[in-house]
């Protein structure tokens, strides 16, 4: 049983339903699978397995459609005249794209997934189980799908000795010591989990990179990786350490405009091309927390990253430079650096660079407004970064699903060029007919046996891999199609669970930093709260930077009054949040330094408002234990408690939060706690006293 967890989405349960599994076996007798490719040989297996388990009734494969009701399978140039005069045109798909249709042939119903490449094959064969998986109708079919963005990557920041940075599962899958001659079933298992959601690139290495991985002992490994990724549509990149030409490489200097070092990095790509011939390219942090960068030798991001995309271009790969950047040399507000330091580069870019920029200006947080480059830039590929890792949102103890945060950031409206100018429409290349697209996620997956530490941290991989594939999906349906392939199609299971996703991540928002709080959290680890927090090197590494709480308030004033961080966002946006009566109030502390007298909307102080949405947080966790309890008879045991366990340990650090910042920001407010806000048990100063040397993901 314990396999269920780690089975992910792709469960395959026999159905319970006599009816419906005769329903769908009247439709499918058998498979044909027309092409011989290893991606082919793939797609024919999984629809295989998937199909046998599902109806309990084995599905067989065959060369030729001969008799019965039949799926074929195969890319348009093994399909015969006669099918492809029936799918009509293919033009309608990229090619990643895929084609799922009900055809008649010779007076036989028969159902065509195709698509102009293998790889679009596979990804329809996922779709077409998972229509089988949620219960849907397979008769006439006709869905036509391919993916929005050219890049849907996972980045993960693994270290070369295992342990990941802001990773709550366990070490890294990628076992170097083994590989490459030890290939662990996991690496099989996670790439048929990412191509069955559209993924299609992985960074094995972490963006503070460390230069070994890119020396042979480490690129035979990696080779070994890229071999077991590649019939599955998966490209393997790599973190390049601009540092690399002097750590492993014998040179005086990284500048990149030094000769020697611009043909080092050819040389490098040269020697990883041959052994990785669809090699994806690099990604690249510099300048920024310590990393080296271009700025050591008086250059700038252009000179760094055109002279890489001057390395690969040759073979196709691609460079994809972080905009996170803050310097402790700029005293000016952190949220604004990257925008500072970016925007004036557009235009200036190689067209193989795409900028890859976080979803908000300062760091991952449970609430950011979007970040002010998306849409600035419309000469440059942007690329969004959102964390899948839940390094601000409780780790992997606490239950919030992000697809909802991805989403509230898509369709936030940049205006850059008029009304409906969404961040999705940036992303992409429908605003800025850029030629490269992406969308990358920082991984939250670990050798942990269910991969990501907590069952429904699962439901933020698998939402990820279908937001990047199509920007414009609702969360709701993410929700539904991750219950129904995870745990069960039973109605009375699915809508309350449904719900208490949906409601999960502004619950987190609410016992965490409310109405625009941000960057409270403890030091380093960034586990539970440390408003308090003051006594490090750096002024903007300090939460008391963020929320400025004094007795005159609560908030950073980013308004034209302020820093005028507003200024960079498009003159309608900039208005909106610069003005008080205006601003949302879920951003407010983010852009106002607000009295705590302040009259809220539903006509609550500042302050009561803010203590009751910490109350409202702790609240919401403990209605989600409710759904839960009510749960366990449509869930095996063993994934019954364990999430019965962690919604414990939620409940009880949603309270730890609350309390905690409440007892701080009273010192500044003078108030008492309005009624309906539980009394804290413990003093401040206990709060301030806990420690945690050993917190995972440091």
């Amino acid at each position: 049983m314990a396999q269920k967890d780690y089975k992910l989405w792709l469960q395959y349960d026999k159905k319970t339903s006599t009816e419906i599994v005769s329903k769908y076996l009247a439709d499918v007798q058998g498979i044909v699978s027309l092409g011989n490719s290893e991606t082919s040989k793939i797609a024919s297996k999984e629809l295989e397995v998937g199909l046998s388990e599902m109806f309990g009734n084995k599905i067989g494969i065959k060369s030729k459609a001969e008799g019965g009701k039949n799926i074929i399978i195969g890319s348009k140039e093994v399909l015969s005249p006669e099918i492809q005069k029936e799918i009509g045109n293919f033009d309608q798909i990229n090619e990643e794209g895929f084609i799922i249709k009900s055809i008649s042939i010779k007076n036989k119903n028969q159902i065509i997934i195709t698509g102009k490449k293998d790889i679009g094959v596979l990804y329809g064969v996922y779709n077409f189980l998972r229509l089988v998986q949620t219960n849907k109708s397979i008769k006439k079919l006709n869905i036509v799908d391919a993916p929005k963005t050219n890049i849907r990557i996972l980045n993960h920041w693994d270290n070369l000795d295992r342990t990941v940075e802001r990773g709550y599962a366990g070490f890294s899958l990628w076992n170097w010591q083994k590989l490459p001659d030890f290939i662990d079933q996991r690496y099989i298992d996670y790439a048929r989990a990412n191509a069955s959601i559209g993924i299609n690139g992985t960074v094995l290495t972490n963006v503070n990179a460390n230069a070994l991985i890119l020396t042979p002992q480490y690129l035979e490994k990696v080779e070994a990786l890229a071999n077991v990724f590649r019939p599955y549509g998966i490209k393997v990149y790599l973190t390049a350490r601009f540092s690399a030409p002097i750590e492993i490489g014998g040179l005086k200097t990284a500048d990149p405009k030094d000769i020697d070092v611009a043909n080092w990095w050819k040389n490098k790509a040269k020697e990883i091309y041959k052994r990785i011939p669809d090699f994806g390219g690099f990604l690249v942090k510099a300048n920024s927390e310590g990393q080296p960068g271009p700025q050591n030798y008086g250059r700038d991001h252009v000179d760094g990253a055109n002279m890489l995309a001057d390395a690969v271009a040759p073979f196709g790969g691609i460079i994809m430079w972080r905009a996170f950047v803050y310097s402790e040399h700029d005293a000016n507000d952190r949220a604004k650096q990257a925008y500072a330091e970016f925007v004036p580069y557009d235009g200036k870019f190689r067209d193989n660079v795409i900028v890859q920029v976080k979803n908000g200006a300062i760091d991952f947080q449970p609430r950011e407004p979007f970040h002010p480059m998306f849409g600035a830039m419309p000469k440059t590929p942007l690329m969004m970064e959102f964390q899948i890792t839940q390094e601000y949102l409780g780790f992997s103890t606490h239950l919030v699903f992000l697809p909802k945060l991805f989403q509230e950031v898509l369709e936030s409206d940049t205006y850059q060029k008029g009304k409906g100018t969404t961040v999705a429409k940036v992303i992409d290349g429908t605003l800025t007919k850029t030629k490269l697209t992406g969308i990358a996620g920082v991984s939250n997956i670990g050798n942990d046996l269910n991969w990501t530490g907590h069952p429904f941290a699962q439901a933020n991989w698998y939402g990820f891999g279908r937001l990047a594939w199509n920007p414009n999906l609702d969360a709701d349906v993410i929700a539904d199609e991750w219950l129904r392939c995870t745990f069960s199609n039973d109605e009375n299971f699915i809508k309350p669970v449904a719900a208490m996703m949906l409601e999960s991540r502004e619950a987190v928002v609410n016992y965490m930093t409310p109405l625009g709080l941000h960057h409270i959290m403890d030091t380093g680890h960034h586990y539970g709260p440390g408003p308090w927090v003051s006594n490090l090197s750096r002024p903007e590494w300090n939460p008391v930077y963020y929320h400025k709480a004094d007795k005159n308030g609560l908030g950073f004033d980013r308004s034209k009054t302020g820093t005028n961080a507003t200024a960079q966002y498009a003159p309608e946006v900039a208005k909106i949040f610069d003005n008080l009566e205006t601003c949302p109030e879920k951003d407010l502390l983010w852009f106002h330094h607000v009295s705590w007298d302040y009259k809220l909307k539903n006509g609550q102080t500042l302050w009561n408002g803010l203590a009751l949405k910490y109350q409202e947080g702790v609240n919401q966790v403990a209605a989600m234990q409710n759904v839960w309890n009510k749960t366990e008879k449509f869930v095996d045991s063993e994934r019954f408690k364990e999430v019965q366990m962690l919604l414990e340990i939620q409940y009880k650090e949603a309270k730890w939060w609350r309390d905690a910042c409440l007892l701080y920001f009273q010192q500044y407010s003078g108030k008492e706690l309005p009624a309906g806000v539980e009394k804290p048990t413990q003093t401040l100063d206990y709060f301030k006293s806990l420690k945690f040397p050993f917190a995972p993901g440091n």
